[in-house]
């Protein structure tokens, strides 16, 4: 099956276990199984948040804050990248492409899934309940009515005690 074939499978990643647990899931549900010639293609994208967006805050003062802020995103972007790329190493999955874009992760994975021609996005659940999910919007559930593919909302299981 030449690449160039392959169906395209993007995974959005941020800074949560939620979104770690979904690409270790999806690594071992897609990946690991088939070695070498996984179905499909993969890329790994991150959605760093603009400074202004992260800070909610304009007037004085907001404009002195911004360039640390922005440093901050960009590191935890970068630390977010590595762990990616570790647990793909981790499980022998060599071709994943780690994509780091600015902006809104809602615009950005449907975005991405347009770019790629992908078939299928995976992206991981907060478990937020409703009130918190009405004021922050969930990702899955945007990426759900408005990505252009197959929407795989991959669940951390419940511990139970």
């Amino acid at each position: 099956m030449a690449t160039s074939e392959k169906q395209v499978m993007v995974v959005g990643i941020d800074d949560s276990e939620h979104s770690t647990y979904a690409l270790e899931w999806t690594l071992d549900h897609f990946f690991v199984p088939f070695a070498s010639n996984p179905p499909f293609k993969l890329f790994i994208v991150h959605a760093k948040p603009t400074a202004t967006s992260a800070v909610g805050l304009a007037g004085p003062g907001a404009a002195e804050v911004l360039p640390y802020v922005d440093a901050d995103l960009k590191k935890i972007a970068s630390r977010v990248v590595e762990k990616a790329k570790d647990l793909c190493i981790s499980k022998s999955v060599h071709d994943a492409a780690v994509e780091v874009v600015e902006g809104d992760a809602r615009n950005v994975l449907c975005e991405a899934v347009e770019k790629h021609h992908a078939s299928v996005l995976a992206v991981g659940s907060h478990g937020y309940g409703a009130i918190k999910r009405a004021v922050l919007g969930s990702v899955s559930d945007y990426c759900s009515h408005h990505a252009h593919c197959s929407v795989m909302i991959v669940k951390k299981p419940k511990i139970k005690h």
